[in-house]
């Protein structure tokens, strides 16, 4: 929590942070509070979303989005400004592991519903974000999550790591777009972070997958993400905008083979369905 004396690196600012009851969304809204910042909660998981900022206190509001829903994104940004007076910054961080399977096999309203996710939801907080930060006129800072799936082949499955990757270009056309207002658009790509959507529940077998793939002994957390959000957010990156930047552990360096190798994708090839990450709804799943 921030330490009273007005000298976070957020201090004043206000954030809608999606997908932020749980995982690197929940680690970011945490060190966003320490550092001042006041924060919304926008999550689908209504029960985990309420726990998370009544544990924040004061400083957090919670309210349910669906980020592939115009009126919820509208909604959480509008809660920010009505709870908190303003909105300094974006993060579009909300995100499930979608449609898997041969890509002969995938249900195309399973493949629908990862890019509504992990697309659409990016489109709509960049867009209602960006009315209220270009109407008050005094910029502000806007982040994506991609992921490395988004920069190469090898880090995920095929609808998942194209959806990343139209987050990585959205981004940068964005940027473009909203320089003029003096709002920065980037995104993070994370590799491998130990959070529930990643391992599944079993730590043990990413663990020693990592190990041997990773170049950085170091394990990604939550915490990673939210220092790279809080440089992305603040002052420090001022000049900084249109970049998509790897959180990674040189994963990216080293030519990322990832998918398959985690026990929760091994069979991927032999299975076809949906995974809804941690917004609390049942994977669903057919053998071939």
């Amino acid at each position: 929590m921030s330490d009273g004396s007005g000298n976070g690196q957020l201090e004043g600012k206000v954030a809608v942070i999606t997908g932020a009851a749980s995982g690197m969304g929940l680690a970011t809204a945490e060190r966003f509070v320490a550092e001042g910042a006041k924060v919304v909660i926008a999550d689908f998981n209504a029960d985990a979303g309420r726990a998370a900022a009544e544990a924040l206190g004061p400083a957090a509001r919670f309210t349910r989005c669906d980020v592939s829903v115009e009126d919820d994104v509208a909604a959480a940004v509008a809660l920010a400004t009505d709870a908190f007076g303003r909105l300094d910054i974006m993060f579009n961080n909300a995100g499930i592991g979608g449609a898997f399977g041969p890509i002969t096999e995938i249900e195309v309203d399973h493949w629908d519903t990862t890019f509504a996710v992990l697309v659409r939801g990016v489109f709509l907080g960049t867009k209602h974000a960006a009315r209220v930060l270009i109407d008050q006129g005094e910029g502000g800072s806007i982040i994506n999550t991609a992921s490395v799936a988004g920069l190469g082949g090898g880090a995920g499955p095929q609808a998942y790591s194209a959806a990343k990757a139209a987050v990585v270009n959205l981004t940068t056309t964005t940027a473009l777009e909203l320089a003029p207002h003096s709002i920065r658009v980037n995104a993070i790509c994370p590799g491998v972070i130990f959070t529930p959507l990643m391992h599944g529940g079993d730590v043990d077998d990413a663990e020693a997958m990592v190990s041997e793939l990773q170049p950085l002994p170091k394990r990604g957390e939550g915490a990673d993400i939210a220092g790279a959000a809080l440089w992305l957010a603040g002052d420090d990156s001022a000049f900084v905008s249109g970049q998509s930047i790897a959180v990674d552990g040189a994963l990216l360096a080293a030519g990322p083979r990832i998918f398959g190798r985690l026990k929760n994708t091994r069979n991927v090839h032999r299975m076809v369905g949906m995974a809804h990450g941690t917004t609390g709804q049942a994977p669903v799943a057919r053998r071939l």
